[in-house]
């Protein structure tokens, strides 16, 4: 078997975390610390986020989308297939490298989607770009952490909690949807989106959709 390579290091902005970028033959991952946050060969829950979020505002003109978290590009790739041509959607990374490994060593992986007219990166945290947003979106999906608590960032645990899902309400058009990618359930989560305006369902999936794999959780929240 082909042994793991470390191609990059990146340090995740004002935590003490780092990020590293892993390649074998033709699969990447990409690790914090112990934990995998993504495979290449993985991404069935992640393309389902996008696709179910979309099936819920699909009759919208115009839509536009906020996707928190570059990663691989699975969500992003799936929404660009089933988005129309006058969507727009914004991509929040907050760390540089992750860009620069859509492009660099991870191009094939993304198969030039950052290039797609539709996409604008938005350099920063996704937190602060829903704090600062009224009414922008009609989908938010978030898949920056491993569930709703901050594992990539401990600041992310605000992301989660009433005033952070206040703001993610107030950043949506009428109707408009709040997606989260867990990697396990959390009935406390459930809990809080209806306390805070959704109404939410908590979705089971697969990380390799049809062909099986891991078990994820995908809550859709829409705004009421």
């Amino acid at each position: 078997m082909l042994p793991w390579i470390q191609l990059d290091i990146a340090q995740i902005p004002g935590e003490a975390g780092d990020l590293r970028l892993k390649q074998r033959g033709q699969e990447f991952s990409i690790m914090l610390g112990s934990n995998e946050l993504m495979n290449s060969r993985l991404s069935g829950s992640e393309e389902a986020l996008a696709v179910m979020a979309h099936e819920r505002t699909k009759d919208r003109k115009r839509p536009a989308m906020l996707i928190g978290g570059l990663g691989m590009g699975f969500t992003l790739r799936a929404a660009l297939k089933v988005l129309p041509e006058d969507a727009q959607i914004t991509v929040a990374e907050l760390v540089p490298a992750v860009v620069s490994w859509a492009r660099g060593p991870m191009a094939s992986v993304f198969d030039g989607c950052l290039d797609d007219p539709r996409v604008k990166i938005h350099q920063g945290d996704v937190g602060a770009l829903i704090r600062a947003s009224k009414a922008a979106f009609d989908t938010i999906i978030l898949d920056v952490d491993n569930g709703p608590d901050g594992l990539t960032r401990t600041s992310n645990d605000s992301l989660y909690d009433h005033r952070g899902l206040t703001a993610a309400r107030e950043a949506l058009r009428p109707g408009g949807v709040l997606g989260v990618w867990s990697s396990g359930p959390d009935d406390r989560f459930t809990r809080r989106l209806k306390e805070s305006g959704f109404t939410a369902e908590a979705i089971n999936t697969r990380a390799n959709g049809k062909r099986g794999g891991a078990r994820h959780v995908i809550w859709m929240a829409q705004k009421r």
